[in-house]
């Protein structure tokens, strides 16, 4: 048996929702899960999401009939997500833990040392 194949969906309206998506992708075949990533703070959608489809086969027909296409004035863009991996997101390539800013706040002025 096939295993489920996930796939990155980008360039989506920012009114799009996981119904909508799922509805969508349901014309290539069976569909697992829908997530349609959104802001923390504002709960709006990012544009893009990540649709799980149930056999590998359904899952390139999908690719190759929505990848580019225009749905709601948007050209899609459809493919096999990357695998997860542990440096993402925001210290990714920076080397966790190496310190990094200050924002501004490290010279002159304040603090216990020397210069009163």
């Amino acid at each position: 048996m096939a295993m489920a194949k996930r796939l990155y969906v980008g360039n989506l309206k920012y009114t799009a929702t996981s119904a909508q998506l799922q509805e969508l992708f349901e014309q290539f075949g069976a569909v697992s899960s829908v997530q349609v990533m959104s802001d923390r703070e504002t709960g709006r959608s990012r544009g893009f999401g990540f649709v799980e489809m149930v056999n590998d086969h359904e899952a390139q027909t999908a690719i190759e009939g929505l990848d580019g296409r225009d749905h709601d004035g948007r050209r899609l863009t459809v493919n096999e997500a990357r695998p997860r991996s542990a440096d993402r997101g925001y210290a990714a390539g920076r080397g966790v833990g190496d310190g990094g800013g200050g924002g501004g706040y490290r010279r002159g002025g304040g603090g216990y040392g020397g210069n009163y």
